[in-house]
């Protein structure tokens, strides 16, 4: 098992912290040896790193990320394998009134 340092940057909107606190307990359930941090960021930002390597940014896609797909990157990386990019996301919610 190899140590794997997870940072995200979210803005400082009660949905973004809600997100992150929703994939921080993601995390924790499925990869307990990750260490994750969290800081607010710019409006609208959403940007995870693993191991100082971005791997998704909701200001590039604008959606949230799958956390099932950020926790099976964070799993290879911490069996060794390489930092990838997560590139499944959350469905977009349409609101149609």
């Amino acid at each position: 098992m190899h140590d794997v340092k997870v940072d995200v940057e979210y803005c400082e909107n009660s949905s973004c912290k809600q997100q992150f606190l929703d994939m921080l307990n993601a995390i924790e359930k499925n990869v307990p040896t990750a260490k994750v941090s969290g800081t607010e960021g710019k409006e609208e930002s959403f940007e995870i790193k693993i191991n100082d390597q971005l791997v998704y940014s909701r200001l590039q896609t604008l959606a949230f990320p799958d956390y099932e797909a950020v926790c099976e990157t964070i799993k290879d990386a911490s069996n060794g394998g390489p930092v990838k990019k997560v590139t499944k996301q959350q469905p977009i919610e349409c609101v149609i009134s």
